[in-house]
Order: structure tokens, then sequence, then C-alpha cells
């Protein structure tokens, strides 16, 4: 039985690029060394970093002026990182979800925090519309995309201060003006790479500004200075990237992922708006296309274990809702195929004709 992955992530890769990892695991370049022992420093890793990075550039189309950095410690760190090398005085965040409610309690340690707005009232099924920007803060701190609750940004705001992003679970899927950004950091392991690696794009010019010692391993400086080799990457999880990097740039780039990405979710909530059973969880204007998630009509609440059952068997993995909001959840990241979802409408299809 064929099986479709809709895990939140660590999540679905394209087959070639989990293929082509795996061979350079047994034999990196044919040095007799596999990718997983070899020195980063080794002279044929170099070349992996240096085209991963040029092809981030120029799929984003990243100006002049930034660097590509390949950190660990996943988006989790990069809640602490950012506001020690950014926040001077004061930064503003919008709170949008679990994700971004972590990364308010790291920024006040390190000094005044401005939450603009939320929809944690309403258990986050909304993205906050009409709330105004201070003009006196440091950055502006989004999280792009919410995987829990399933809500998106899918638009580059525009705000009279810079902006920082975690674009952990949207990264690549759409185009970005990154010109807009003083920092973007994403967890690969959603749409870029396998668990491992954190990529950050920084402004340069933009670090350095509070009045602080930052340890060494926590000073974006570091890495930029060093070119992501201050000390020893994720060499496997940064190879991996870069053939996904490879393979997003072969199918179009992400103009096409963009478009992929709403073909995938028109139908499936199609389906969803649809079907007698199930009802989605968010409003309709802020629907995620990268985690679509849905829950049983109050009638038909009983059957929820039922249909995840049924799904499991028909070759569904990975539906079950966040522990925090129950019901379903369908991520439909880059490497998600039409025939993925459409396997999984024709079983809540099915599920409905038995019921």
């Amino acid at each position: 039985m064929k099986k479709y992955n809709f895990n939140a992530g660590p999540s679905m890769l394209p087959r070639e690029v989990i293929e082509n990892t795996a061979k350079q695991c047994l034999d990196f370049n044919g040095s007799g060394l596999s990718l997983m022992e070899i020195s980063h420093r080794a002279k044929d890793f170099q070349p992996v970093v240096d085209e991963a990075v040029a092809l981030i550039k120029e799929l984003l189309q990243i100006p002049d002026g930034y660097s590509v950095l390949f950190l660990g410690g996943g988006a989790s760190l990069e809640f602490c990182m950012v506001p020690y090398n950014f926040l001077a005085h004061k930064a503003a965040y919008l709170n949008t979800g679990t994700w971004a409610k972590k990364a308010i309690k790291e920024a006040k340690l390190f000094g005044e925090v401005v939450e603009v707005a939320s929809s944690a009232e309403a258990n986050y099924t909304y993205i906050p519309k009409d709330w105004t920007c201070p003009t006196d803060v440091d950055y502006l701190h989004i999280t792009t995309n919410n995987t829990i609750y399933g809500t998106e940004m899918r638009k580059d705001l525009d705000v009279p201060v810079r902006l920082i992003a975690d674009m952990s679970s949207d990264i690549f899927s759409r185009p970005v003006d990154v010109a807009k950004y003083d920092c973007i950091y994403a967890g690969a392991q959603k749409n870029l790479s396998m668990a491992g690696v954190t990529l950050v794009i920084v402004k340069d010019d933009a670090l350095g500004k509070p009045d602080r010692k930052i340890p060494t391993m926590l000073d974006y400086r570091t890495h930029v200075e060093k070119g992501s080799m201050f000390n020893t990457p994720p060499v496997v999880p940064i190879y991996c990237a870069l053939e996904n990097l490879r393979w997003i740039k072969k199918n179009g780039g992400v103009e096409a992922m963009d478009q992929r990405a709403r073909e995938r979710a028109e139908i499936l909530y199609a389906e969803i708006d649809r079907n007698k059973l199930f009802r989605g969880t968010v409003k309709e204007e802020d629907r995620s296309v990268m985690n679509i998630c849905f829950v049983m009509n109050d009638e038909y609440a009983d059957l929820e274990k039922p249909f995840l059952e049924y799904a499991t068997g028909k070759g569904m993995v990975g539906i079950k809702g966040h522990r925090s909001v129950g019901g379903f959840r369908a991520s439909c990241y880059n490497a998600q195929t039409i025939e993925g979802v459409n396997a999984l409408v024709a079983c809540m299809k099915e599920f409905e004709a038995q019921h």
C-alpha cells in the first residue's frame, strides 16, 4: 500500500532528494568515504555550502548586503538569538500561535516587548488585523505560518520598521521580498531539508547594534565571518538542503512552489467545505496552504477516531491534529503531490458515504 506523508515536521521530502542524499551517505563524490564521516573542512564539502548559499540567494532573489547561514539549534534557539543580536531597547511581536508565544517569552529576557496584537482569545484561529506597529521599536517579529493552528501570512507586511520573521514552515513556498527584513530564519525540517540545520538570512549592517556582550556562538557575526564554519556544521542536513534546492529550481522555483501550494490547498479546502462530516478551523481568509487543519462537525464528533483509523488504513500518514487543538492536520509542504491530496480527499468522500 502506498503511503502519503502529511507529517507537520520532520516532513515529506522529494524522493529524488532522499535517494541522492542517501547515495552520498554511502560514498561522497567518489571519495570512498561517507558524507556522514567527512570533515566539514574537506575540499569537497565547501562547494556544497557555496552552491547551497548561491541557490538560496537566487531562488529568493536576496539583495546584496545579506549573509546566508547554516546553524544548529532549530528555530527555538533563534527565539533567543534574535533578541540577543537585535533588541537594543524595545521590540514588537505579533502573537499568532504557540511558536510566536515562545519567541515572545525569550525576547522578554533582553528588553521591553510590545505585543502589537494577538488572536489567543480565539485559540489563534485568525491572523490579527487592523493593528498598529510602533515606530520606536528595533524590529517587528512575525511568524508567517502557524503549523499548529493552520493560519498563514502569505504576503510580506508593509510596516514602518524592519521585520524579522520565523518562516520555518513556509520558506521557499512563495516569493519573498527579503529587502524588507533584517532577519529571516527557518528550521529546515519542513520545506528545505531533513532535521538538524537552521537557515538564517541576515542583513549584515543590522548586526552589532545592541550595546551588550554576546556569547561567541550566539553572535550572528561569528557565523557571518566564518561562513557557517566556526564550528562543525550539520554536514548531512546541509547536503540534503542542497539537493532540495536543486529540486526546487528544477521544478520552477518559488513561483512554481507557490502555484502548487495553492492548487493543493484549493482541492483539500473545497472538500472540507463540501463534506458534511468536516469543517475548517480558521477564518477562510487566513487559511494556511501549508498546514490544512480541520475537525469533525459537532454532530459527528464521535467519528474522529474512526476516521483517523480509516484514513491511516488507507495510507494517510501524520494527519492527526496537534494535541493542543485535536482534529486533523494535513501538512502540504513543497514535496507534497496533488496525488497525495486527492488520495486524502477520496478517503474523506468514502468515509462520508459510509456514515
